[in-house]
């Protein structure tokens, strides 16, 4: 009991950050998904990022604003796990500043 009480809440910053690299590392992940997948229905974000301007520069009309807002849609899900985890962060930096 004492282990989850005392322990835990003192690794929770460590917790969020290694929680919040792992997440981005593989949400962003372009290159293992590039050579492991070979139908563009299991793509990732990533590669269908790639594959649409890919195809608007091949000759369609330009499509740099569908580009930009699909890689923010794309963004948003990191951009929301960072602020959640940034409260976590913060507050393992402030108490570790405390003497007692």
């Amino acid at each position: 009991m004492d282990l989850w009480s005392i322990i835990l809440p003192l690794f929770r910053p460590a917790l969020a950050t290694v929680a919040l690299f792992s997440f981005l590392t593989h949400w962003d992940s372009f290159l293992r998904p590039l050579i492991c997948l070979n139908t563009m229905e299991n793509y990732s974000l990533p590669l269908d990022l790639r594959f649409f301007q890919l195809v608007a520069d091949a000759g369609g009309a330009p499509r740099e604003h569908l580009l930009m807002a699909a890689s923010l849609a794309v963004s948003i899900p990191g951009i929301r796990l960072f602020v959640v985890a940034q409260k976590y962060s913060v507050r393992g930096i402030v108490l570790s500043g405390i003497k007692g």
